[in-house]
């Protein structure tokens, strides 16, 4: 500790009492990549490329701190000079690489190869503004550039750069490189692809900017508002931008270590994560035979290294460009994606997996199934429907191809990182195998009927209950009981995860505590996300929630029973806060929609109990901790998914005819509601949910009431749920990433 404490006033020239915050986290920056270009680089004689638009990283100087062993020793150097590591942490901005689960599970996946001593490379772009910084202006999302670049200090430029031809001209792909340190220390890379004359000027008011500007706007921002023609073009041509540098930078790679071309697939295995990079596939066919290969090898040796994993059952989410979309932005991939397609039409005549289809659509997903060696889903449920049904005449003509992987998360920065407090206690307990093995966490359930232990659980539960509050008080101004229950549901706004359905049951709630019928004790309802700025539906949802928070909590009848809380800007920061304080976790999406899910797990890890349905890595979780130890409600996946084939779901059969739903619904257009929100974004919402709702809040709108409840209550019991907490801990082994990356090793990557 005494030598740590003098490499830090070396790079700080004074003593550390004497240093201010943003000098200590300079010298900490220059420390960490001075261990990082230290530590030893993972070789191997075949690479991973995982080529994803998202990485949500989170900060990184604590993640690294943890993974290079220095955490514990840093934090105690600093507490010693009357320094906090966590306020200086404060100081770092968050990658604005990602938005959601797919993103953070890239990270995750990143992270636990470097553990593992897999040789692998991310590989993406890297956007200026990412997403967009969301606020609330008028009780409504409002969007603007996340600047968070000027300030990184990561980031290193690689020295290389390559070419992409459009129609409009040629563009310079220029290479950044981050160094992501395994648990022990050893490093490999994130690689990101950044616009040479990318143009920040070109963003006006909010986020709206040139979109025919791609020679400035390509690396903009992530996810470019698709709601007009421009729009979308501009995906296309940025998902082009960074798999052609992908390409590229994977085939030097390959003959800067004197390898053949067609020789890819014993080098390199490609993972393309979600069918944003699909177009990899056509690409590396045309350069290869650009480079003399011909057709049919490089079509053998792309098929044989490419894997494609599936992140959604919506059939919106699988992507379709028109085919004069890919005529104008990327013609010379046209040529390569129809002799493909034409490849797919002789071998089977089934218009359902051409690539092309009728309507001369290009089916990115169909593309990946058909010339990858591959396909996995990311949930045992989720991979069953692809398998029988969403999928179903792929897997019969590649049976083989079909796996399923569960997706996983690091327990490094879920536990280790966000809630050392908890991860302390659970090593003083079973000791710290767990940290390298994730099942040894298992050891917990010989403490399951021990008072001490569980009283403990609690007790450190309210630690971090009492450690949000303070900091919403702090730094939003906002005070939330922290004696109350805290029920959180964190996740992308999308209707298909019902937040709208949370929304009713606080109007339910609202009318109970008016009309007498007071909660043992208080709820604090906390809601963190954002909507995509061209989904109008998920903006009116967020709309909603930010009305009932000005109602409630300013209601002096229903306040002391009940608050509503939506965080600003929700990212990687609000949720390393908010899931160890979390009593109840909301997986709540309509059963066979969410894939997987992965806050699902991270609340689980921290002793949460989810309140869900039966949906996603949901049914993994109840068979690992026992229907006793989760709240599920609603109707299952096949009888959902039967509604759908039979079109026999109608709000109708609820509204007007359930006076009680009627009563919730009606309230979104109530006076109280229209004299605080905007009518059009309300009116929009019920008319949806009365006349539509597709993601059938209203089928299982009394269930959730009914189970959320029933949960409260069970709440008051404590120990029995604190016994519930440690269960949940001890079962949460196996959504560790180092499993789930494992199994992708030992079955699809073969490193």
């Amino acid at each position: 500790m005494t030598e740590l404490r003098a490499e830090l006033e070396l790079l700080l020239k004074k003593d550390l009492e004497a240093a201010e915050n943003e000098e200590i986290y300079a010298a900490l920056m220059t420390l960490v990549q001075q261990r990082l270009a230290e530590a030893p680089r993972i070789e191997g004689p075949r690479k991973l490329y995982y080529v994803s638009a998202e990485f949500l990283l989170g900060k990184l100087l604590s993640n690294n701190l943890i993974n290079l062993g220095l955490f514990d020793a840093v934090r105690d150097v600093l507490q010693e000079a009357g320094k906090d590591l966590t306020a200086i942490e404060e100081l770092e901005p968050e990658p604005s690489l990602g938005n959601g689960g797919l993103g953070r599970l890239a990270a995750c996946y990143l992270d636990s190869a470097a553990t593992l001593g897999l040789p692998a490379d991310g590989v993406g772009l890297l956007y200026h503004f990412g997403l967009f910084r969301q606020s609330f202006e008028n009780l409504k999302q409002s969007e603007s550039p996340d600047e968070w670049l000027s300030q990184q200090q990561w980031l290193r430029k690689a020295g290389l750069s390559f070419p992409v031809t459009f129609p409009q001209g040629t563009v310079e792909a220029v290479l950044y490189e981050l160094d992501v340190p395994g648990y022990g220390g050893q490093v490999s890379r994130l690689r990101l692809f950044d616009l040479e004359t990318v143009d920040e000027t070109l963003v006006g008011d909010g986020i709206d900017f040139d979109k025919t500007a791609i020679d400035k706007n390509l690396t903009l921002f992530l996810y470019p508002d698709d709601s007009d023609r421009d729009g979308r073009l501009l995906r296309v041509y940025q998902q082009y931008f960074m798999v052609s540098a992908a390409a590229q930078l994977i085939l030097q790679d390959l003959t800067q270590a004197g390898h053949a071309l067609t020789d890819l697939p014993k080098y390199a295995v490609i993972q393309i994560n979600d069918t944003h990079p699909s177009m990899i596939i056509p690409e590396l066919i045309r350069l290869m035979v650009e480079q003399g290969v011909a057709f049919d090898d490089a079509v053998a040796a792309v098929e044989q290294t490419c894997a494609y994993t599936n992140h959604t059952i919506l059939a919106e989410a699988l992507e379709k460009w028109p085919l004069d979309y890919l005529e104008e932005a990327v013609p010379a991939l046209v040529p390569v994606i129809r002799e493909l397609d034409e490849r797919v039409k002789q071998r089977c005549v089934d218009e359902d997996v051409a690539i092309i289809d009728e309507d001369d659509l290009v089916h990115m997903a169909r593309m990946d199934i058909h010339y990858g060696f591959s396909v996995n889903g990311v949930a045992a449920l989720h991979t069953e429907i692809l398998r029988t049904s969403e999928l179903k005449a792929f897997a019969r003509l590649y049976p083989n191809k079909f796996t399923n992987k569960t997706n996983g998360i690091t327990f490094r920065r879920w536990l280790m990182h966000c809630n050392p407090e908890l991860a302390g206690f659970v090593t003083s307990l079973i000791g710290e195998g767990w940290k390298r093995d994730a099942n040894e966490l298992e050891k917990l359930l010989a403490f399951r009927d021990d008072p001490q232990v569980l009283q403990q659980l609690l007790d450190l539960k309210q630690g971090k209950k009492d450690a949000l509050a303070e900091y919403l008080k702090e730094n939003a101004g906002v005070e939330i009981p922290a004696d109350s229950v805290f029920d959180v549901q964190i996740k992308r706004l999308h209707e298909y995860k019902r937040q709208q359905m949370n929304a009713l049951y606080i109007i339910w709630k609202y009318f109970e505590i008016k009309a007498g019928r007071l909660p043992k004790r208080p709820l604090t309802l906390i809601f963190g996300a954002k909507a995509a700025p061209a989904y109008v539906i998920a903006k009116d949802i967020i709309h909603l929630i930010l009305c009932l928070q000005e109602i409630v909590n300013n209601d002096p009848e229903v306040s002391p029973y009940m608050q509503v809380l939506m965080v600003e800007n929700y990212n990687v920061s609000w949720a390393e806060r908010l899931i160890p304080a979390c009593d109840i976790s909301e997986q709540i999406s309509l059963a066979s929609k969410e894939a997987s899910g992965t806050g699902n797990m991270k609340f689980m890890l921290n002793g949460a109990v989810t309140l869900g349905t039966l949906d996603g890595a949901n049914v993994e979780i109840s068979q690992l901790v026992g229907e006793e130890n989760i709240a599920l409600f609603g109707e299952r996946s096949e009888k959902v998914m039967e509604m759908y084939a039979e079109e026999s779901y109608s709000p109708g059969d609820f509204y007007p005819d359930d006076p009680e739903i009627e009563r919730l619904l009606d309230f979104l257009i109530s006076p109280k509601m229209m004299r605080l929100g905007d009518p059009e974004n309300l009116g929009r919402l019920y008319r949806d949910m009365t006349r539509k709702d597709w993601f059938m809040a209203l089928l299982d709108v009394k269930t959730y009431i009914a189970a959320k409840e029933k949960l409260l209550d069970e709440y008051e019991d404590r120990l029995a749920w604190a016994r519930r907490m440690l269960v949940n801990i001890a079962k949460a082994g196996f959504f560790s990433s180092d499993r789930a990356v494992a199994q992708y090793n030992e079955e699809i990557w073969r490193l």
